[in-house]
């Protein structure tokens, strides 16, 4: 069973004599999650002995990420980037040093992938949203004008004077850069104002890990990609970034036919053959930039891109097959196994006289967005059974031990058997989600792995904050060989849900 938590574990730390009255404090692992931060979410994860020096830490980070998103955002007509834009052409402006450094580095890695990460890309992705709305595929004319007004220089750079220079009025978007960007710099703030000996910054899948602890990361398999889906592959990392970019939760549906949100510079056309990259670099903005490309390039491209930017990865093809670098596995978990395929699910017919192995039931649901409060409630979610019993855990979200009890129904059920274990406290990397939007699975598996009889099931969630509001969802469903489909309004927290049960896709 793996159930999704963020939780606080305690890590003892060695006295420097046996004799000393006073004993050090235990070094712990804090989590906080927050939600709608740079239109997805976003995870800290903090190892200190202090609860003031993480607090610390947290308040610097987020300082940093909205002091950046000032100055990069294309949403924010106020934002120094779109300022930027609306000066005109062959017009030199003195822009802020990380300006500059964004716009400097949209060059190099344009230069480094031969035109596949290219700041101009939003020409192409203008013309491919148009499409959609219309449900009408860009014509071939259409496309070729595209390519020719993303293959022309944009703008010069003048280090000496620290100048931008718009060479012509093509639109642009620093989107993909500048969260990897930012994560970078959030965890140096967060270091640099605090006393912990290590943090995690996780923003919509793209983490950086700094300090004296490997994290444990899951990657997301991108074909069964629900919050308790098993990963394609468990990591442990240190000292580095990891990036995931893929096609599987963001697209285009022209007519019959789905598009991937990620398209191609040179082409104008969304990328095909790869649905998802995962790179483990230096720092996150060659692992962000890498992960991309990779969806772009060839498999052998991004063999000698990887190589010469001392980088590793794991690429899944559209047919499924699971490619990775030579030195990839020097970062897989021990206790796994390195996956070449994604093979086809198959049933256990003999537990089919219980639950049919090929149904399951899809929960779907958002957290609300409310105003000037971005943290993520608590929340569990699980299965009763027609006589009230838990039959399974499917999801726990929390960030510190003593707020479990405010989850009130779920401790009570569940709260004395529940114990820690380190994959409880995983940090996940997959392609970027929507803010707040989250998928959980059940396979009609009870806690033990045993599947359960058909019958009338109650999927439960309770949602909790701090200082704030309590509440619960029973969502009765009668799940047996018929495909079922219900929605539930929702409460405070949580918007509407909808229970989807019914053959594996």
């Amino acid at each position: 069973m793996k159930i999704l938590a963020t939780m606080l574990t305690a890590l003892m730390l060695v006295g420097n004599h046996p004799d000393e009255i006073e004993k050090p404090a235990k070094s712990q692992l804090y989590v906080s999650n927050h939600e709608n931060i740079l239109g997805t979410s976003l995870e800290f994860k903090v190892i200190s002995a202090s609860e003031t020096e993480v607090d610390k830490a947290e308040q610097a980070a987020l300082k940093e990420i909205n002091r950046l998103s000032v100055i990069f955002s294309a949403y924010d007509i106020n934002s120094e980037f779109s300022k930027w834009m609306k000066q005109g052409m062959n017009k030199p402006v003195k822009v802020s040093s990380e300006l500059f450094e964004m716009l400097s580095l949209f060059e190099q890695w344009k230069k480094k992938t031969g035109g596949a990460l290219d700041a101009s890309a939003a020409v192409a992705s203008n013309l491919w949203k148009n499409a959609a709305i219309s449900q009408t595929v860009p014509s071939k004319p259409e496309i070729k004008g595209a390519i020719a007004e993303m293959q022309t220089q944009h703008y010069t750079l003048d280090v000496e004077n620290s100048t931008a220079t718009r060479l012509d009025n093509v639109p642009l978007v620093m989107n993909s850069f500048a969260k990897s960007y930012i994560i970078n710099k959030a965890c140096q703030a967060a270091l640099t104002a605090s006393k912990v000996s290590n943090i995690v910054v996780n923003i919509g899948g793209d983490l950086v890990v700094r300090g004296s602890e490997q994290d444990l990361i899951y990657v997301t398999n991108p074909l069964e990609n629900a919050e308790n889906d098993a990963p394609l592959a468990k990591l442990l990392v240190s000292n580095k970034a990891v990036a995931t970019s893929g096609n599987y939760r963001r697209g285009l549906q022209i007519g019959n036919k789905w598009y991937s949100h990620i398209l191609d510079p040179r082409t104008a056309m969304p990328v095909e053959e790869i649905i998802s990259a995962t790179v483990i670099a230096e720092n996150a903005v060659d692992a962000g930039a890498l992960a991309t490309a990779f969806n772009i390039l060839s498999l052998e491209e991004s063999k000698i891109l990887a190589e010469k930017e001392g980088a590793e990865y794991l690429i899944v093809t559209k047919k499924g097959k699971v490619i990775s670098s030579e030195g990839w596995s020097r970062y897989v978990a021990s206790e796994t196994e390195v996956i070449t395929s994604l093979p086809q699910i198959t049933p256990n017919l003999a537990a089919e006289k219980l639950w049919d192995a090929k149904f399951e039931l899809l929960i779907s649901f958002q957290f609300n967005a409310i105003e000037g409060n971005t943290h993520r409630p608590f929340a569990a979610i699980w299965i009763e059974n027609e006589k009230r019993e838990s039959v399974r855990n499917l999801a726990l979200w929390y960030n510190k031990p003593k707020w479990i009890p405010d989850l009130r129904n779920w401790y009570r059920i569940n709260g004395e058997r529940f114990k820690a274990d380190k994959e409880n406290y995983a940090s996940v990397t997959g392609a970027t989600r929507n803010p707040g939007k989250y998928i959980v699975k059940w396979d009609g598996k009870d806690d033990n792995g045993k599947y359960v009889p058909q019958g009338k099931y109650t999927v439960i969630i309770e949602t909790s904050k701090e200082h704030g509001t309590d509440e619960i969802l029973r969502q009765p469903l009668e799940l047996f060989k018929a495909p079922v489909k219900v929605t539930n309004n929702g409460n405070v927290e949580i918007s509407s849900v909808s229970f989807e049960f019914g053959k594996k896709k």
